[in-house]
Formats: structure tokens, C-alpha cells, sequence
């Protein structure tokens, strides 16, 4: 079967795959999902101090420990996340997965593909600048439109302080390591932070096969996990990965 290694997005931390982990072991499948350094339940570092550089060694490592090539899964701005640790590991990545995630290409940073008017929406920064913050209010419009109300709540308290570095930085991907490798891309159809047609701008500059579309918001791990599951499944059955 396959092994899978999942990066949350922007203010997320690991609790984004608690839904999705048990249901890709129920189809014979093992997942990780740590939480990244100064994210979620991860106070190794201050948020503030994260860069994507302290994140990618992090992952790598944890890639390493699984023992077996991985298929890499982002979400949002963990597509950023996963293109460095395939940039820096390919020979152990199986291929990559892209749930209604950011594909950023070499040179560019999360914010440039992202777009202004993404980019536009109020976030709150503090510790001088150094990381950013969303209200619950707005995060339940943009991120959980298609929750139950208990499950947007819920998520929107457990949101934590994002790095501003992170979005900022170049990636460092290159053609002949990162794009060499198999990508998949999961659209959602009623996601309010990247709409369908910036998903489909975003694959445009690093084409995806397949592509598969589930109905959900940006966080399918709440909103539509069983959907969910099966795309990734389906997808590593594809590449050979085992079945569904």
C-alpha cells in the first residue's frame, strides 16, 4: 500500500488530517501528519522564527523516518511546503498531491501566485510584522463555508499564528528535481479562497495528472472528508501506489 506524509495549510496545524488519517488506514494506507516547527502543537520554535528553509529540513527528516518513498500531500500553502522537500529528496517521493493547494513554481512565492486578490483579504499582523493572524469570523467565510457550524467554530479556534516569511520566500524548486516528479491535483469546487479558476490558473504553470474535482470548501478535510480520502487513495492506486 502507500505511505502518505501531509502538510496543512497557512494557520493550520496537523488537527486537519485527524478526519483524514483513520480513513486512509481503513483503505490499508499509512499517513503521517506532524506538525510543523512553531505550528500547531509544535513549540519548538516561535512562529515567528519559521522559515522554509527550518520547515523543509523538518519534513525531509520525517520523510527519512518513514522508511519508504512517500506520496507528498499539500493543502493551500502546504503546496509550497511540499515542492522544497521534493526539490531536496525526489529519489524518495513517489509523487505529489495538490489539495486545492498553491503550486509555486522556481523563483516565485506563495503571495505572487496567490494573486492580489487573495492576498487582499484582512489578516491581522503581529509580533512586528512577523506573522500574520485571521479572525474567526473571516476564517469561517473563507476557509468553512461548506461546515456545520460546529465544525467551522471549532476550527477556527484552533487556528494559530502564520509566518509571514514562509509566503514571502522564493521557491526553490527546479525543473529537473521537483518537476520531474508525478503531480496530482484535488480541485474543490466551492472553495472562497482560490476559486476554481485560480486553481485551474495555478496547475497552468505546472500541469497535473490527474486532476480530480470533489465538492467542498477550501478545508475538504472538514467539509467533505470521505471524498477526500478517496481522491488521495484513488490517485496513489493510479501511480501504483496500492489500491483504493
Amino acid at each position: 500500500m502507500a505511505a502518505f506524509m501531509m502538510v496543512p495549510g497557512a494557520l493550520h496545524g496537523a488537527w486537519a488530517w485527524d478526519r483524514i488519517l483513520p480513513k486512509l488506514a481503513e483503505r490499508g494506507h499509512r499517513a503521517f501528519a506532524p506538525d510543523l516547527p512553531g505550528m500547531g502543537n509544535n513549540d519548538s520554535i516561535p512562529a515567528g522564527d519559521a522559515t522554509l528553509a527550518i520547515w523543509t529540513d523538518f519534513l525531509v527528516d520525517a520523510v527519512r523516518d518513514v522508511g519508504e518513498p512517500v506520496f507528498l500531500v499539500g493543502h493551500s500553502r502546504g503546496g509550497l511546503v511540499i515542492g522544497e522537500v521534493a526539490e531536496r529528496v525526489p529519489e524518495l517521493v513517489c509523487g505529489l498531491i495538490y489539495a486545492t493547494a498553491l503550486i509555486v513554481p522556481p523563483g516565485s512565492t506563495s503571495f505572487e501566485v496567490m494573486g492580489p486578490e487573495t492576498t487582499s483579504h484582512s489578516l491581522a499582523m503581529s509580533e512586528g510584522g512577523r506573522v500574520f493572524c485571521m479572525a474567526p469570523d473571516l476564517a469561517k467565510l473563507l476557509f468553512y463555508n461548506a461546515c456545520t457550524v460546529e465544525d467551522a467554530t471549532w476550527a477556527a479556534a484552533c487556528l494559530c499564528p502564520e509566518p509571514v516569511a514562509i509566503m514571502s520566500t522564493a521557491a526553490s524548486v527546479s525543473w529537473e528535481r521537483w518537476g520531474r516528479l508525478p503531480r496530482a491535483y484535488i480541485e474543490c469546487t466551492e472553495d472562497r479562497t482560490l476559486s476554481l479558476e485560480q486553481q485551474s490558473g495555478i496547475q497552468a504553470a505546472a500541469p497535473c495528472s490527474p486532476v480530480k474535482r470533489i465538492t467542498a470548501d477550501h478545508s475538504p478535510f472538514l467539509s467533505a472528508p470521505h471524498a477526500l480520502a478517496d481522491a488521495l487513495a484513488d490517485i496513489a492506486a493510479e501511480w501504483g501506489g496500492g489500491s483504493r
